[in-house]
């Protein structure tokens, strides 16, 4: 697998099977990523768990927390890592065991290693993406909002133009 380029019939594959995801690093904290990604997701039908041991046992998004992977109450199809590249190795490690059938690492997020355990155990793996971010480009939601359309720009428009 070519972790550079994913083609998206291999992104939305994936986004089309999977129903139960696992968060690792998910934050209770409104303004933070792995929050409203996790909100999105839930608004697209996914049921989001947290992982979190700092939070263990709170609520996220009307959700319980769980302090690891192996305390999921339920078998999970996809493990998004919402931690550090070299934390990702030991998250990927706990989603083979408990049987997840996909790991996600989050943008910025790459461990060639920890994909290479998880590709021979069977498990696609998705590193530095955003599941927000392609399910939204694959549905054409980032075109609604003008992102790469062209009408949102960081570029300066002379006057006139």
């Amino acid at each position: 697998m070519n972790h550079d380029a994913y083609s998206n019939d291999y992104i939305r594959d994936i986004l089309a099977q999977v129903k139960t995801i696992a968060m690792a690093g998910a934050s209770p904290n409104w303004n933070r990523p792995s929050y409203f990604v996790m909100k999105y997701l839930q608004s697209k039908g996914y049921r989001v768990l947290p992982v979190n041991p700092g939070v263990a046992g709170q609520e996220i998004l009307g959700e319980t927390v769980y302090g690891r992977l192996q305390d999921l109450p339920e078998p999970v199809d996809m493990v998004d890592i919402f931690r550090n590249s070299e934390a990702a190795g030991a998250v990927t490690d706990d989603a083979i065991v408990i049987g997840a059938k996909v790991v996600w690492m989050q943008l910025t997020v790459r461990n060639d290693a920890a994909a290479a355990r998880a590709e021979a155990a069977g498990l696609k793996v998705v590193m530095n993406r955003c599941p927000k971010i392609e399910y939204a480009s694959l549905c054409g939601e980032i075109g609604w909002s003008g992102v790469n359309s062209g009408i949102i720009s960081a570029k300066r428009r002379k006057l006139g133009a």
